[in-house]
């Protein structure tokens, strides 16, 4: 269990951010440990050729601990609310040699009695393991997440963001905290996170004292969490809302055909845009899965909006749609 006690400055600078390098960090969790997060099997097991193929896979494997904990460096606090993912690799980088050792240890030790052998071997020149490691996360990233999982879910996390927004404006920190994850309880300035298995922690009791606290969805949790020593930089991860969305979409990435009377009044492009439109997704997702230019994607959706048959809503530089009310029963 930990506490982090937040005042009044500490809660309302609070945010959210998305981070791609986590997802990637969090997301081998699925290679060492499969069929925990069941949504995400059906994309895992059309990635594992190319995974299977990459020429840091054992090392990758070896960063995941038997309880599915990984070191912290792999999830640098995220600094802007969408991070650049070659730029999270720098931060990963930068990670203080000195702190190398302590967060291997903090990992493996308590569950597993031992470093992985291919992570204790690089201890004596920590600047070069991270390197390795950034360099297979690299080659992991582009050959496995980015070319058809990261559009997909990126949309999934970005809705959450927008949801959470929303909660928070109109229902205030115990609404928002309370719809996160049953892990968290937050009473008279302090929100706790509590696991349900024993724990060996750097701190248990952390006042966020101005630092601001970050808030991270992720697709690969089954509750709330934060880093093993949440001391320096106060994160808490917790599970993407819709992130259940992601099963269906890998089966198929097309939209279901639209029926007759929905052409003849909307026309074939506007038609199945309105039906991929029943999550929130982004102009480049929707541009994606109708093989189309995000600028055409961009026209018919102002038509829809301006019809009232779907809504948008921003979340910094990103926008997204949803059907409407209206939408929903035209579609029906």
């Amino acid at each position: 269990m930990i506490r982090f006690r937040l005042g009044l400055a500490d809660l309302a600078s609070a945010s959210f951010a998305c981070s791609a390098l986590q997802e990637a960090a969090l997301s081998l969790r699925m290679w060492a440990h499969p069929g925990h997060y069941v949504e995400q099997t059906p994309w895992f097991l059309r990635m594992r050729p190319d995974f299977e193929a990459l020429r840091g896979r054992d090392l990758l494997l070896s960063l995941v601990a038997s309880n599915r904990f990984v070191p912290d460096f792999l999830t640098p606090r995220p600094t802007t609310p969408w991070p650049v993912f070659q730029d999270e690799l720098t931060a990963l980088r930068a990670t203080a040699p000195a702190l190398v050792r302590p967060d291997l240890e903090r990992t493996f030790l308590p569950h597993d009695g031992v470093v992985p052998p291919l992570l204790a071997g690089g201890l004596d020149d920590p600047v070069a393991l991270l390197d390795r490691v950034a360099e297979a996360l690299a080659e992991y990233w582009e050959c496995c997440m980015a070319p058809a999982w990261w559009p997909r879910a990126r949309s999934v996390l970005q809705a959450d963001l927008v949801y959470r927004a929303r909660m928070l404006a109109e229902g205030g920190a115990d609404a928002l905290f309370a719809d996160l994850s049953p892990r968290l309880r937050w009473r008279d300035g302090e929100l706790t996170i509590r696991w349900d298995q024993p724990l060996t922690l750097a701190r248990e009791e952390v006042d966020v004292d101005g630092r601001g606290l970050v808030l991270v969805p992720t697709c690969f949790a089954r509750g709330a969490s934060t880093s093993i020593d949440p001391g320096p930089a106060p994160v808490i991860t917790y599970p993407a809302r819709g992130r259940a969305t992601m099963t269906e979409n890998a089966e198929s990435m097309e939209p279901a055909p639209a029926g007759p009377a929905l052409r003849r009044l909307l026309g074939e492009p506007r038609a199945r845009l309105l039906l991929l439109l029943d999550e929130p997704a982004s102009t480049t997702e929707l541009a994606r899965r109708l093989h189309v230019t995000p600028g055409a994607v961009s026209q018919h959706l102002r038509v829809l909006h301006d019809a009232r048959l779907v809504n948008r809503a921003r979340h910094g530089r990103i926008v997204l749609y949803a059907r409407s009310t209206l939408g929903d029963a035209l579609c029906g």
